[in-house]
């Protein structure tokens, strides 16, 4: 427990001293998400929503960690597989130029909702039976306007299986596009 202390303690002193700017804010936007390797699937919309905190170490190098809740899954001629997820992505940001940045980072998904609508109505659903957690590596761009605002495109490759069943492998891919505002 102590040395847990004094790590936090060492980054919380180190990153204070070195950073130039701290951010924290809220966003949102919209997914399309569909699952890889899955023949007869086609890409289905959804939306994100959260908060976001970074920490912009030089005028060139951030790191940014949001916590969101994300619609994902696939549909399918007479229904859809809904994925609801709390995505923690931990990107890390480069600054090309003022404002414009690309982004890099690895991607912790906790599943909240595993449902598969088996009717073109949606009222007959069975469980999925997804994996509880899902890992993801995230790339994307993104552009700081003035006055806090911020627009994010991602790309999120699946690297773990979506369900535990044997019969089905398949990855989440989701592209996404969301709009932030800072508040700090």
């Amino acid at each position: 427990m102590k040395k847990l202390i004094v790590v936090v303690i060492a980054i919380f002193i180190g990153t204070t001293a070195f950073s130039q700017e701290i951010d924290l804010g809220i966003k949102a936007g919209a997914n399309f998400a569909n699952i890889s390797d899955v023949d007869d699937l086609s890409s289905k919309t959804g939306f994100q929503a959260g908060i976001f905190a970074g920490i912009k170490f030089t005028d060139k190098v951030g790191v940014q960690a949001d916590i969101l809740y994300s619609q994902q899954g696939a549909e399918f001629d007479s229904g859809k597989f809904d994925l609801n997820y709390i995505n923690v992505p931990v990107v890390l940001k480069y600054y090309l130029v003022q404002g414009l940045n690309v982004q890099a980072g690895p991607q912790f998904g906790f599943i909240l909702d595993d449902d598969i609508y088996v009717d073109a109505f949606g009222t007959n659903s069975i469980d999925a039976n997804a994996e509880k957690t899902d890992v993801s590596a995230v790339i994307g761009a993104g552009y700081d306007f003035p006055f806090g605002v911020r627009l994010d495109a991602r790309y999120n490759f699946g690297l773990t299986e979506v369900s535990k069943t044997d019969n089905f492998e398949g990855k989440n891919n989701v592209f996404s596009i969301a709009l932030g505002y800072t508040f700090l």
